[in-house]
């Protein structure tokens, strides 16, 4: 009888432990990897929005463009250094790094940029099209199918030209995406390779 009872009592347990397993199975979980740019950026996606979630919101007074800084020089991957001990200003910032001298974009451009993005509440870098080999292509700038704070933050830099913009979330992506954090503020270099019309 104790024979039987401890058989029933394994079988229960194992067949516990198979429906709890069958009720996880990945695709009941929501993907990480919907916006991810590519495969390798897959695994650290997953620990950075750990890491994100448990960081405090930004504290202390506005900070000052000249606080984000932006090394490397015109042509090369820029690194950009998030400031510390200060909250995002209010509103998309703009400054001019490097003045192109070619073409400017206007509303209704075409422009080829390269890009590096950092995140504020962690100083991460999060994509860079230098890391792909190849700029992003933005049509009909101002209407393009871009960020807001792009499709403002473009408008006026010229072939050649290197760009911070500081993107408040209502202006990038309010709700989140991916590895971003919804209200997160986005902190971008632009360079302009190529502008036509």
């Amino acid at each position: 009888m104790r024979t039987v009872g401890r058989t029933a009592l394994a079988l229960v347990s194992l067949l516990s432990a198979g429906l709890a397993l069958t009720a996880c199975t990945a695709s009941d979980r929501p993907s990480t990897l919907t916006n991810t740019p590519s495969a390798t950026a897959a695994q650290p996606e997953a620990q950075e929005t750990t890491t994100q979630a448990e960081l405090p919101e930004p504290s202390g007074p506005p900070c000052e463009v000249a606080q984000y800084e932006v090394s490397g020089a015109p042509g090369e991957k820029p690194t950009i250094t998030v400031p510390t001990g200060c909250t995002p200003q209010d509103g998309l910032v703009v400054k001019d790094i490097t003045e192109g001298t070619g073409p400017e974009i206007k509303a209704g451009s075409n422009a080829t940029i390269h890009y590096v993005l950092a995140t504020f509440r962690d100083q991460q870098t999060r994509q860079a099209s230098w890391d792909a080999g190849q700029p992003f292509t933005v049509e009909n700038v101002g209407q393009a199918q871009v960020i807001q704070g792009w499709n403002e933050g473009l408008i006026g830099l010229k072939e050649g030209g290197r760009r911070l913009l500081v993107v408040p979330s209502d202006k990038g992506y309010p709700q989140g995406r991916g590895e971003i954090q919804p209200g997160e503020t986005l902190v971008f270099v632009v360079d302009a390779v190529k502008v036509e019309g």
